[in-house]
């Protein structure tokens, strides 16, 4: 993965440093072109995957009896419109409008004259979320402020979670379990480049542990159902990459805060008097580009303290609420490493053109409740090995082809699919 090569807000960053910090003298404006203040630009997917097993949702209680299945499935998993703004003076603007599994008419609320029940209506499913809005002060290279929505640079999928800066048709399977991808939220981010290293620090809200799972650990605890976003505890994220060797890219990340007073309905019973559900992650991540190889790689782990006491009272919580009621783990991982070699780097005229041909392969673990005091549900963790091709016609376009197979404990079946997809990333000029 080249130097450059990183998120899109960080390229609206990079423009609008270039903007605020170029020589504005009266000779350079006669002799060069204006440079428009205005970017848009976006990414999108399109997949369609052959599961060669059941999606029965008792397929794990009752693996047995499910065997021998098969299911199909066309998904829109990402569309994204982004637009950025240079006001001049150091002030820029940044937003995203994201659309999951091609968009959503639903919406959870409570029903006050209804004794406070929750109410679901729900048309067509799918996701609309505002991804990023955000305003940026930069002062220099190396200190910019920025305020708004923004995303959360823990792991590598959240940082580079484009379609063109990974080789699975659909993001790493991993992070894309235990934490959320891509994780956004309304906070406030410091962050700046000095030579070969980058830095960002975020101030946002924590996590909601009323809708943590076993599945996807905290993932669920970073969106919310209700029309705004609880706020009663606050948390910390940050990252540093370091550039020094050419071609590759280190770095680490992290997120600390509490979820359990972060919710609606906070208990006033003794026994969860104390309980605060700190959520603590940590983080590695590189990227590789060179000599025709991208190889990437990330490492991943986590922890919930409280997690037997928010497990009992999530579990216990009325079955019309939007908690999915279920236990949650102390701790999940999450590690992943891919690599891909472009068989087009070794003709002349193909190189030419600036096409690309990788074939590649990857591994994963990952397990949602690697350490729990409860059940264990040894169907949450798993080694997943996938192997296929990225074909890009040109730099913004690519088109994939995966096998993978998720390999379960023998107790339960495994996971074999076959997908195919067709995304793009880019900025839209004229």
């Amino acid at each position: 993965m080249a130097t450059g090569k990183i998120l899109f807000t960080a390229v609206f960053s990079a423009l609008t440093l270039n903007a605020a910090f170029a020589d504005n003298s009266a000779e350079n404006k006669k002799e060069e072109k204006k440079e428009s203040r205005l970017t848009f630009g976006g990414y999108g997917e399109a997949a369609y995957s052959r599961n060669f097993f059941s999606d029965n949702y008792l397929r794990y209680t009752d693996a047995k009896n499910y065997t021998g299945e098969s299911h199909g499935r066309f998904d829109l998993p990402h569309v994204v419109f982004y637009v950025g703004y240079d006001f001049g003076k150091g002030w820029s603007l940044g937003s995203e409008i994201e659309f999951e599994h091609g968009g959503t008419e639903s919406a959870v609320e409570i029903e006050e004259e209804e004794a406070g029940e929750y109410e679901s209506e729900i048309e067509r499913g799918g996701e609309v979320a505002l991804e990023q809005f955000w305003i940026q002060k930069s002062f220099c290279k190396e200190f910019n402020i920025k305020m708004g929505h923004i995303i959360v640079p823990v792991g590598g999928t959240n940082q580079h979670h484009m379609p063109t800066e990974f080789f699975g048709v659909y993001r790493p399977k991993g992070e894309n379990t235990i934490m959320p991808c891509t994780w956004h939220e309304t906070g406030i981010s410091l962050w700046g480049q000095a030579g070969k290293w980058r830095y960002e620090a975020m101030l946002l809200p924590g996590l909601d542990s009323d809708r943590f799972n076993r599945m996807n650990w905290i993932q669920g605890g970073a969106g919310s159902p209700y029309e705004f976003k609880i706020a009663n505890a606050m948390a910390g994220a940050f990252r540093v990459d370091n550039y020094s060797i050419k071609g590759l890219r280190l770095s680490v990340s992290g997120y600390i805060g509490n979820s359990f007073s972060n919710t609606l309905s906070r208990s006033k019973k003794e026994k969860f008097k104390n309980v605060k559900g700190t959520v603590a992650i940590g983080a590695f991540d590189f990227g590789y580009n060179d000599h025709n190889w991208i190889v990437r790689g990330n490492f991943d782990y986590g922890h919930l303290s409280d997690a037997q006491l928010i497990s009992e009272y999530n579990m216990g919580m009325s079955s019309n609420s939007p908690s999915p009621k279920q236990a949650v783990a102390s701790d999940a991982i999450a590690a992943g490493i891919e690599a891909g070699y472009d068989l087009f780097s070794q003709f002349e005229k193909t190189r030419a053109k600036d096409q690309k041909f990788y074939i590649f392969g990857r591994y994963d673990y990952y397990d949602s409740m690697h350490k729990t005091s409860g059940l264990k549900y040894e169907y949450c963790g798993r080694n997943r090995i996938a192997a296929g091709i990225n074909y890009f016609p040109m730099k913004q376009i690519v088109i994939k082809g995966e096998y993978s197979i998720g390999l379960l404990k023998d107790i339960y079946n495994n996971e074999p699919a076959i997908s195919l997809g067709i995304a793009y990333a880019g900025f839209f000029t004229r």
